[in-house]
């Protein structure tokens, strides 16, 4: 099978995935996946989870959005945040999706900013299981 280069870049570091065969992203109309000689594009992600694809194993991230950047040469995942499933501590994504629903009833706080916050904290919960 053919792969291509994963790079992930955040506002802290950059991080060289090396070679893979497939990614699944949540794009803002939905989830695409990218092989090699995908054709090139950048594509906006929203909240939600990144399948890895290397050496046959998958590898699922949690992501809060940013873009992807296909090329001939690579993909660059370029991220707000991310995290991989094994390195989220579950019960602190369960704690933080229970604030976040406790927040939704309240008035003094933005609509938006509520309803981003529990997105994410049900994606981190989601992909702390895989």
């Amino acid at each position: 099978m053919n792969s291509f280069k994963l790079e992930i870049v955040t506002p802290t570091k950059i991080q060289d995935e090396g070679q893979v065969e497939h990614i699944r992203c949540p794009g803002l109309d939905g989830y695409f996946g990218v092989m090699a000689n995908h054709r090139e594009a950048i594509i906006g992600l929203g909240v939600g989870e990144i399948k890895v694809t290397q050496n046959g194993k998958d590898h699922f991230l949690a992501t809060s959005g940013g873009f992807a950047e296909i090329t001939k040469e690579k993909v660059g995942l370029l991220l707000e945040t991310y995290e991989q499933a094994e390195e989220i501590d579950a019960a602190r994504a369960e704690a933080a999706l229970k604030r976040a629903q406790e927040r939704k009833d309240a008035k003094d706080v933005d609509v938006t900013r509520k309803d981003i916050s529990l997105l994410r904290a049900a994606n981190r919960l989601k992909v702390s299981k895989r």
